[in-house]
């Protein structure tokens, strides 16, 4: 049995359709011309890669789909895309900032 209060995994996978909590933000910050990501006591710099990544994280799109996307984008093999595209997210949904 889990511990009180700790958090069960959440497992990212092809079929996962991911979105940022409600409260966590993607804005952009024009005066230093980059993308940040709000969050509680947190204020994080995603690269350009994972800005693309997370614009496409709106509950609806698959990891697939986010996937098929950017391989269009980059003419890159979807499948190649959407293990680096679990793996980010995953990470991020780790530290609670997505959510499937």
């Amino acid at each position: 049995m889990a511990e009180a209060g700790r958090r069960q995994r959440l497992i990212i996978d092809g079929q996962s359709r991911p979105a940022l909590p409600r409260h966590v933000k993607l804005r952009h910050d024009a005066g230093r011309d980059r993308w940040v990501m709000l969050a509680p006591e947190r204020i994080l710099t995603p690269d350009e890669i994972a800005v693309e990544v997370l614009r496409l994280c709106d509950g609806e799109r698959s990891i697939e789909d986010i996937a098929a996307r950017l391989a269009l984008d980059y003419n890159a093999p979807a499948e190649a895309i959407a293990g680096d595209v679990i793996a980010l997210l995953q990470d991020m949904a780790d530290k609670g900032y997505i959510k499937a």
